[in-house]
């Protein structure tokens, strides 16, 4: 059974958290943490809770963000993963102009270790397929091996991560047609095997 929640309580009951999102950086930050919502999100994570965090949802992995804050400043994530995100570049290296926000389909590549049969997250999802990102901010994980895939817009970076029981991903699966809900019925798999 799923419910949509945003109370600390309810978040420490669960047997699995999606963390979803479409905002600003440093809002979403200050609302959990004045909520209780980080704290207990991190608890949950050192007990091995699954955790999925989709497009801003997957950036509050990391230590922490610039969106929505003054220049030179930081708002402060859940440090699930070490890493920072930063805003999406709009000169590609060929020197062309792309419009940021990315908004639209675009190819998903995996890591050379990624297959479809090696990562839970993946299974049944080709290498090359396309799903729908939408966003302005990037995510910069500290060490590769957390990175499943990539994906290109001004330059490649991450778009698909997972640690233990954490995962993240960019791009919405819930706007990503048959491949997207596929990622999303194999996170319930994933969570259902850790029980």
């Amino acid at each position: 059974e799923a419910i949509i929640s945003v109370e600390a309580h309810d978040i420490r009951s669960a047997d699995a958290i999606v963390l979803p999102g479409v905002g600003s950086f440093a809002d979403a930050s200050r609302t959990m943490l004045a909520s209780g919502q980080m704290q207990a999100i991190r608890e949950c994570v050192r007990q091995g809770v699954p955790f999925l965090g989709i497009c801003l949802g997957m950036q509050l992995i990391f230590d922490y963000g610039d969106e929505g804050m003054p220049e030179g400043e930081y708002a402060e994530g859940l440090g699930l993963l070490r890493g920072r995100c930063k805003r999406i570049g709009s000169i590609s290296a060929e020197g062309k102009r792309l419009k940021v926000p990315h908004v639209g389909w675009n190819q998903v590549r995996f890591i050379e270790r990624v297959t479809s049969d090696t990562e839970p997250l993946f299974s049944g999802i080709e290498d090359g397929s396309n799903l729908y990102f939408t966003h302005s901010y990037q995510c910069e994980p500290e060490d590769s091996c957390d990175v499943l895939a990539t994906v290109e817009h001004a330059e490649k970076f991450a778009c698909a991560v997972r640690k233990g029981s954490v995962s993240g991903v960019q791009f919405h699966p819930e706007k990503s047609s048959h491949k997207g809900l596929r990622v999303m019925a194999n996170f319930v798999k994933m969570a259902e095997r850790s029980r």
